[in-house]
């Protein structure tokens, strides 16, 4: 009988070498269709998949031997049908605008296309695509001055183990010696510390708003929040006990080594802290609840407040206490308290409604929701709009 572990390898070998080929230029192959592109996602710009000029995608793999091929494209399965010279082809429906994971699923195996770059997303290594999406042009690279994105590593006390962080710094920074203002931004479930810089596009958007004069000047760092603490507790969870792991972390290990290594300020004012679904939460509930560490929280797409599952009955009061029987005391000890979801997103009414409850307490909040799902436009979109009311 052949086993997973048996047939993995020729099929990933098959699938490498003849993507592979596929790039390659031949005059014997079909031309690409009329107005397609390549998405930048592409490793080689002379391959597939192929955006349409209605947003759909043309995928086309040769893999002659196989019997079954699929594209699950952002949880949408999508048959192949193979053609007379063993290539599969599909084209999808139309895609919004934005970033999209997706993996070939080939006679029953899940695998990351070799034509596209991978990204780290849903606990695993996946192909991606990204569409453009007409005027947001503030999440490409453009003739600006440019920051820089470094990996470094700091010591885990929590963790017993040295840790990556991501950190952008400013155009000027290396030859400035003016003290920053800093972001502690956080990755969602099934995702680490590249998330933000990489599917994110955090130095585009902040190198862009920088130069256009609608942002401070700051740092970004990003931190992995997977912890596992030496006695075995884990980082995460949609309950301050949850948080413990990954608050013990961030502030008595991050924290410090940010601020030992880097130009930057050091009061509570000049700190903010954000982060979407997962890392909303952990924005939400150490943010709120340490005021003294920070006085800018942002809150993308969290799942706390409903639309998941296990989210029910969320009570503010118990949750953040103080916020809703000391109001005017909560409002003074925060300058921007953002929250924001996607229009489409299953937790888009639960974020309304617990706006209009923090609203109807006095609670001073700014929300906005955008045009998408649970996905990286809507998360790009937030941090373009978050940072923007920072630290003026």
């Amino acid at each position: 009988m052949r086993t997973l572990k048996t047939i993995l390898p020729v099929i990933m070998a098959a699938v490498c070498c003849i993507q592979v080929m596929a790039q390659m230029p031949n005059s014997r192959r079909e031309s690409f269709p009329e107005g397609s592109y390549s998405p930048v996602t592409n490793i080689n710009k002379g391959s597939y998949p192929r955006v349409l000029s209605d947003n759909k995608v043309m995928f086309r793999v040769n893999a002659p031997q196989a019997q079954n091929v699929q594209i699950d494209l952002g949880g949408t399965k999508y048959d192949l049908q193979k053609t007379g010279s063993g290539a599969w082809t599909v084209t999808t429906q139309p895609q919004v605008p934005g970033f999209h994971y997706y993996s070939l699923i080939i006679d029953g195996v899940s695998v990351a296309d070799p034509a596209s770059q991978t990204f780290y997303g849903c606990s695993r290594w996946s192909s991606a695509i990204e569409i453009p999406e007409a005027g947001m042009d503030v999440f490409e690279v453009q003739n600006v001055p440019h920051g820089e994105v470094r990996t470094v590593y700091y010591y885990s006390k929590v963790e017993d183990s040295w840790r990556p962080l991501m950190v952008y710094t400013p155009a000027g920074y290396n030859e400035s010696k003016q003290d920053y203002p800093v972001v502690y931004i956080q990755h969602g479930g099934g995702e680490d510390h590249r998330g933000w810089m990489e599917q994110g596009r955090t130095a585009q958007i902040l190198d862009n708003l920088i130069a256009a004069g609608k942002s401070t000047p700051m740092i970004i760092v990003s931190a992995n929040s997977n912890v596992q603490s030496r006695n075995g507790g884990m980082g995460g969870g949609y309950s301050w006990q949850g948080m413990q792991t990954f608050r013990s972390e961030l502030i008595e290990n991050v924290i410090p080594f940010v601020e030992k290594n880097y130009h930057v300020k050091k009061d509570r004012k000049s700190r903010a802290m954000c982060g979407l679904s997962m890392g909303g939460g952990q924005s939400f509930y150490i943010g709120l609840r340490d005021p003294e560490v920070f006085a800018n929280v942002g809150v993308f797409s969290t799942g706390m407040f409903g639309g998941i599952s296990g989210a029910s009955n969320f009570d503010l009061e118990s949750e953040i206490p103080g916020m809703l029987t000391d109001t005017q005391t909560f409002n003074k000890q925060f300058d921007v308290f953002f929250l924001s979801c996607g229009e489409q997103d299953p937790r888009i009414e639960y974020t309304r409604n617990i706006v209009k409850k923090m609203r109807d307490g006095g609670v001073e909040v700014r929300f906005n929701s955008y045009p998408g799902d649970h996905e990286w436009q809507v998360w790009r979109k937030s941090l373009h709009e978050f940072v923007q009311y920072l630290f003026k």
